[in-house]
């Protein structure tokens, strides 16, 4: 049954929005009734206006960085104590140097977090010992590449052979602990910068034997030939089960 729109807006409207209309259907059906009011939305049976929250005084929550020249002295500041305080020790830990992770990023070689157990073993500094003097343990690190493990390895060796160690007590000296002229000698308190990974390789023709190297076809039937493996030997299993039961 038709309706008047023009009741319904008299209805509906106007005592919560006023006089604020630009349009209305004329007499259509119930399911396709629209109304185009300003400020609401035209779906059917839809009536709202939008209200702007600007009660929450603005202006006094406005964050500000007045204090930012006064905070950057305060962190330098903080820093020269805590150099300071550390005497002649090195500023840094030292941290083994490893491979950035995915394929996207793995051609860079990054601070890694500690050292693992394998690689002191290799440099012949014990757990506890690597800890007491500024080397970082990650025991649940893992070397996944022999190249990767000696270049830890050389770097422990060429830390310790660098290293001084200050006894407690000058008069009775322990093990490990420097002795004489060592003590005296010139030092630096920077750390061992990381190793360049890339050794740069001279400019010469290209072999015969490199030219016809297919190396993306190499990869596929690598990766392929690792794929298949276990189908491999399934079926090597049973042709030989076969001819096992042949020969009976």
């Amino acid at each position: 049954m038709p309706f008047n729109a023009h009741e319904m807006l008299q209805d509906v409207a106007m005592p919560h929005f006023g006089t604020n209309v630009t349009a209305i259907s004329p007499e259509i059906g119930r399911r396709n009734a629209g109304l185009t009011v300003q400020g609401l939305d035209t779906s059917p049976w839809v009536l709202r206006t939008t209200t702007n929250h600007f009660r929450k005084d603005w202006q006094s929550r406005v964050r500000t960085w007045f204090d930012q020249p006064g905070r950057k002295l305060r962190r330098r500041q903080a820093r020269k104590t805590k150099a300071a305080a550390l005497g002649v020790r090195p500023l840094t830990l030292l941290r083994p140097a490893v491979r950035a992770q995915t394929v996207r990023y793995n051609r860079k070689v990054r601070l890694g977090r500690g050292f693992t157990l394998g690689e002191l073993k290799e440099a012949g500094i014990g757990r506890k010992e690597a800890r007491g003097i500024g080397i970082v343990v990650d025991h649940r690190r893992r070397n996944l590449s022999e190249e990767g493990k000696a270049l830890n390895v050389e770097r422990l060796k060429g830390y310790k052979a660098r290293l001084i160690v200050f006894p407690r007590n000058a008069k009775k000296p322990k093990k490990g602990d420097s002795t004489g002229e060592e003590l005296s000698a010139p030092t630096t308190r920077a750390n061992l910068p990381l190793p360049d990974p890339y050794v740069p390789e001279a400019p010469r023709k290209i072999t015969e034997e490199e030219r016809e190297f297919q190396a993306y076809r190499t990869l596929r039937n690598e990766r392929a030939s690792a794929r298949n493996e276990g189908k491999r030997k399934v079926r090597e299993a049973k042709k030989a089960e076969e001819e096992a039961n042949k020969k009976k």
